[in-house]
Formats: C-alpha cells, sequence, structure tokens
C-alpha cells in the first residue's frame, strides 16, 4: 500500500472519530436535557399531586364546614400556580352545595308546614270541643281540668304555630285590633308558667288588627324563654314604654342571663339572619329567636334582648313603631251585682218535682252553672307558697273560668291563612 493510500484512509478515520465525537456529545446533551426534563416533570407531578391532596383533605372540608354557617377560614393552595384551576373547582363544589342545601330545605319546610297545619287543625277542633264542654259542665273539678286541658292546647296551638312561620307560613288570620294589655294576656296564656307573668293595667294603645297575632305571638315566645330561664319562684315583668314614635313592650326576668356568644347568636337570629334553614337551630331546636325575628322582619317592628334586666336577668325589648299602633276606649269595670234580699221560698209542689228542676240519676237537684259578676276576676291560681295557694276547687274554677273569658280574644289559635295572605 502506497504512502497516498495510507493519507486517505487516515483522514478517513479520522472524520470518522470526529463524527463519533460530535454523535457522542449531541447525545449527552440531549440526555442531560431529558434528564432534566424528566426531573422537572416529576417536580411538577410532586407537586399536582400534594396540592390535589391539599384540596381533598384540607380545603374542601374547610369549605363544606363554612358552607354550614360555621366560623370556619378556608386555607388556600399549597403552590400559588394552582390557585386559579382549583379555585373553579371549589366554586363548583360550593355551588352544588348551595343547591343541594337549597333543595333540602325547601322540602323540610314543605314537608314540616304540611304537618304543621294539620296539627293545627287537629289543637282548633279540640279547642272548639273543649269550650263546647266547658259549657255543658258545671262541676267545679271538671270545668278546673278542662281549663288546664284547654291551657295545654293553647301552648300545642304555639308550638306548631310557631314551626309553621319557620317553613314560611303565616301566623293566623287577620284579626280586630286589641290593646297591649290583651295582647300580654294572650301572650301569657300561651306559655307553662302563666302565673308567674306579672301583667300592666289596661291601656288605652293597641296594636292593629293585622299586627295582633304576629305580636302576640312573638311575646309568648319571649315570655316562655324568660320564664324557662330563671327560677320558678320569680316573676316575669311585663311593662310598657310610650316613645316619640312608638311604644315598647318591655319583658324583665330574673334569670342566669346570657354570655356574649348566645347574645351575638339571638341578635343574628332576631334581625332575621340564620333562620332560613331550621336545620341549624340545635337538637331540640330552639325557634323562638328565630321565629320572632321572622315576624319582626315581616310585618316591621324590631326586638332585642342585649339589655339587662333590673333583676339580673335578660330585659327583652318588643319596639312597636307608630304604624302598628292606633287606639281603643278603655273598658269600664263592670259593677258587681248587688246582693239580692233572701225571701222565703215557697214551698215546691210534691206531686211534680221533675216539672220544676232538673236531678241527677241519684235524685238529686242539678245545679245550674253560675257566672261569676264582672270579667276582671283573679288570676286561675297563686304561686306555690302564697297565701292564696291553697283554695277550694270552686274558687279555682270561678277564677280559671273568668281568667278564660277575659282573655278569650287574645288566647285562641286562629286558623292558619290561606298563602298570599295580603294584609301581611
Amino acid at each position: 500500500m502506497d504512502q497516498q493510500t495510507l493519507a486517505v484512509a487516515f483522514w478517513f478515520a479520522l472524520a470518522a472519530v470526529l463524527v463519533a465525537v460530535v454523535l457522542l456529545v449531541r447525545q449527552r446533551r440531549i440526555t442531560a436535557d431529558l434528564r432534566e426534563q424528566a426531573t422537572g416533570a416529576q417536580a411538577v407531578t410532586d407537586a399536582w399531586a400534594a396540592e390535589e391532596a391539599h384540596l381533598v383533605n384540607a380545603r374542601i372540608p374547610a369549605l363544606a364546614e363554612s358552607l354550614s354557617n360555621r366560623p370556619v377560614e378556608v386555607p388556600g393552595p399549597v403552590n400559588p400556580r394552582f390557585a386559579q384551576s382549583h379555585g373553579r373547582v371549589l366554586d363548583l363544589f360550593a355551588d352544588s352545595v348551595q343547591q343541594a342545601t337549597a333543595r333540602g330545605e325547601q322540602s323540610a319546610k314543605a314537608t314540616l308546614k304540611s304537618m304543621m297545619r294539620a296539627v293545627q287543625s287537629l289543637a282548633n277542633e279540640q279547642q272548639v270541643a273543649i269550650s263546647a264542654m266547658q259549657e255543658r259542665h258545671d262541676d267545679a273539678d271538671v270545668l278546673q281540668g278542662l281549663l288546664r286541658i284547654d291551657h295545654m292546647n293553647s301552648q300545642l296551638g304555639r308550638r306548631a304555630q310557631a314551626t309553621a312561620v319557620l317553613c314560611g307560613s303565616w301566623p293566623g288570620q287577620q284579626r280586630s285590633a286589641s290593646s297591649l294589655t290583651d295582647v300580654v294576656r294572650g301572650a301569657t296564656s300561651r306559655i307553662r308558667d302563666y302565673l308567674r307573668v306579672n301583667i300592666p293595667i289596661e291601656a288605652d294603645i293597641a296594636v292593629t288588627s293585622r299586627a295582633v297575632e304576629p305580636v302576640v305571638l312573638a311575646v309568648a315566645e319571649l315570655l316562655d324563654n324568660g320564664a324557662r330561664h330563671s327560677q320558678p319562684n320569680t316573676a316575669v315583668e311585663v311593662n310598657f314604654q310610650q316613645a316619640h314614635n312608638g311604644i315598647a313592650i318591655m319583658v324583665d326576668d330574673a334569670g342566669v342571663g346570657m354570655t356574649a356568644e348566645e347574645l351575638g347568636r339571638a341578635a343574628r337570629l332576631l334581625a332575621g339572619d340564620g333562620a332560613s334553614d331550621i336545620s341549624r337551630l340545635g337538637d331540640p331546636p330552639q325557634v323562638g329567636f328565630a321565629v320572632i325575628g321572622v315576624l319582626a322582619a315581616r310585618y316591621g317592628f324590631r326586638v332585642s334582648v342585649d339589655t339587662r334586666s333590673p333583676y339580673g336577668g335578660v330585659r327583652a325589648v318588643v319596639f312597636l313603631p307608630t304604624e302598628l299602633l292606633t287606639r281603643v276606649d278603655k273598658p269600664l269595670p263592670t259593677p258587681a251585682a248587688p246582693a239580692p234580699t233572701p225571701v222565703p221560698a215557697a214551698p215546691a209542689p210534691a206531686a211534680a218535682p221533675e216539672a220544676e228542676q232538673k236531678r241527677t240519676p241519684g235524685g238529686l237537684p242539678k245545679r245550674k252553672r253560675r257566672e261569676p259578676a264582672g270579667e276582671q276576676a283573679a288570676a286561675p291560681s297563686a304561686p306555690p307558697g302564697s297565701p292564696g295557694a291553697a283554695r277550694p276547687s270552686e274558687q279555682i274554677a270561678a277564677g280559671l273560668g273568668a281568667w278564660q273569658r277575659g282573655t278569650r280574644s287574645g288566647r285562641t289559635a286562629s286558623p292558619t291563612a290561606a298563602e298570599g295572605n295580603p294584609q301581611a
């Protein structure tokens, strides 16, 4: 092989080596780039997985809890570059939860409203039956028992009425204007511890017809709340306070008061905030402040419980603006009938005793029911331990009857009005 052939072979070999070196360097560079890209992709994948775990385990549960009206802060994303995409997920989740909650609330309210209408109808039928029995029976013990049943039926009607109002129903049919004293009497007769309520003297200021039933129900809830949260030997005082643009009904109890958290919750409910979902009112549900807030917002009066009572408990104030007030004439006291002069009774003919006086199956003369003179009789009974606590059953029954007749207009449960009441 000559020298020229060796030179050509050398240059070919050198060129091949150079090409191989270039290819090797390029391959290493490509490999390094691919390794770097793989590392970056793995980092992105790990960050995405961590962000999804944070979304599922922390952000969505916190959002779900905050949607149930609990003070929970929803944490932000771990990596800000995922905020937009995961923010859309959270928005969709929140919309879905709110729609499902709204559907559930509407279904629950519709069911409860239907049930409470049935309960109110039965309570009204019982009221009619009880009143008829009170007119027929003149035995003092029977009358006293009927009046107690009547009182329990009024409490049952109030509970059903309050639940129906929370479900969107109207409190009752339109009634005639009633004085503030009658309004408080009507509210008092719907609570368990009615004997502990001190009612003010007769007032000539009255509540307009469209607002009578709502105010009666609101005051009844406040009286019941004050009585249940105070000692059974203490009184619940009711007073009226005139203002330049309305009048206030003040309810003072001697209870344990309310904490700052309870006051805040009560203020929200009385303002009409948070009463839409009856499932969030506790177990058992505490509907008092919630139903008052609904009635106050619907009929235009205000209620507050943020004042301390002079007796150490809570002062609840129902402020009725001038638009809900009117005036009525004060009823004059009914004079007691003078005692008749005793006249010797003529002997009854012995031949026909049945024609002159009805008798019981045992042969005893049947006494006609006597009506007490005047409507301003005392309360049915006295608190335990008071001087008038021990009284004959006849006096108790007579007092219950007079008290019942004097407060019947404010106490009678009204049938539920049809939806779309134009007066409301």
